[in-house]
């Protein structure tokens, strides 16, 4: 009874903010967003094609991936539809997603929509990103910078300003850090202990802040890392043949959170102006995952794609044997990467922490 209890308050909660979000939306006009623009930065999780233009082995722009999206096409997200960052969007009140900061479609007019920076495998820490030759946070601020240029080209000076300061910038990282580099990489792990990168990765979170607010962001939304040692993979990988969380990988992402939470403290408190959110990414998927029946869910331990141990990227592809048939029945959609039904309930829980950000 509790928990059919808490699933109506929770369903309640997230029913009256969705109406704040249209009452808001129409008191600024039918068809207007709630902010100018999004922009979002970080890794996989939220990669939606800027490593279909790199010469690198993270890739999913192939079958089947998107298979359950717009036109059942794959355009480079690492899921079989929409990730959690679109159904934000959706939830702001835009119609179309800003698009890859390297495909065609970021000039423009879609200039005016913000723009996607954001790249599969890369991290905080530098040399994640060069391991696999995608592109560094330090190098998404680098285009984050042309594509102000360019904006201001398009819109003029005044109405640039207008739209990077009002936006709303999402950013997620750190998984790839440690699930594709540390713990696989013994020039990390036996240099390190996973609390001591962790904190490298924090000041490294830190500097990226200080950078994208020099350069006018104002409305910052950055999310936890998720219970890392929950991904099929790493339970393939790192489980020690358990078929349980990494308990001493969730540690660790427990660890960088709540550093992550006392840093952003700080930063808000030095940063005039500065509205910086810790959107928590971590409970919800736990809680997918230690009670996937309780939401509408199969299967939490594989994913869907293939044997749904480890298969990611090249790895799933259309010759996978073992494809599920319905991926709304799965927590995850490969080793790596929520499912679009999942990515659905994690935003649903970011619009609580995120509504500050549209004030």
């Amino acid at each position: 009874m509790a928990i059919i209890e808490a699933s109506f308050w929770k369903v309640d909660v997230i029913f009256i903010l969705a109406m704040g979000f249209l009452i808001l939306s129409s008191m600024k006009g039918n068809s207007q967003p709630l902010v100018p623009a999004l922009f979002i930065f970080g890794d996989s999780v939220v990669d939606v094609g800027n490593n279909n233009h790199l010469e690198t082995v993270v890739k999913s722009n192939f079958p089947p991936y998107g298979r359950d999206f717009i036109n059942h096409h794959p355009t480079g997200r690492f899921c079989n539809g929409k990730l959690a960052s679109d159904f934000t969007g959706e939830n702001l009140g835009f119609t179309t997603y800003p698009p890859p900061i390297l495909s065609k479609e970021a000039n423009g007019k879609n200039l005016l929509l913000g723009a996607n920076f954001a790249s599969g495998s890369s991290g905080y820490y530098e040399t994640t990103a060069k391991l696999y030759n995608t592109i560094p946070l330090s190098k998404q601020l680098g285009y984050y910078k042309e594509y102000h240029k360019k904006l201001v080209d398009f819109a003029g000076k005044s109405n640039a300003t207008s739209i990077i300061t009002g936006s709303i910038y999402l950013v997620s990282s750190g998984s790839s850090d440690f699930v594709q580099n540390y713990y696989v990489n013994p020039l990390l792990y036996k240099v390190y202990t996973p609390y001591q990168f962790s904190d490298i990765l924090i000041e490294a979170y830190s500097h990226f802040i200080k950078e994208l607010y020099k350069l006018g962001a104002r409305k910052i939304g950055v999310s936890t890392l998720p219970p890392i040692g929950c991904l099929p993979a790493s339970i393939t990988i790192f489980g020690e043949d358990s078929n349980e969380c990494v308990t001493k990988m969730n540690s660790v992402a427990e660890y960088f959170n709540k550093k992550l939470n006392a840093t952003s403290l700080i930063l808000k408190a030095k940063l005039s102006g500065l509205n910086l959110v810790v959107l928590d990414i971590y409970k919800p998927l736990y809680d997918l995952v230690q009670k996937p029946s309780d939401y509408g869910f199969f299967e939490a331990r594989k994913a869907c794609c293939g044997t749904g141990l480890v298969e990611t990227s090249f790895l799933c592809n259309e010759k996978s044997p073992g494809t599920c048939a319905n991926a709304t029945e799965y927590v995850f959609w490969d080793g790596f990467h929520p499912s679009e039904a999942a990515n659905k309930i994690l935003s649903d829980d970011l619009i609580v922490a995120g509504i500050s950000l549209v004030s």
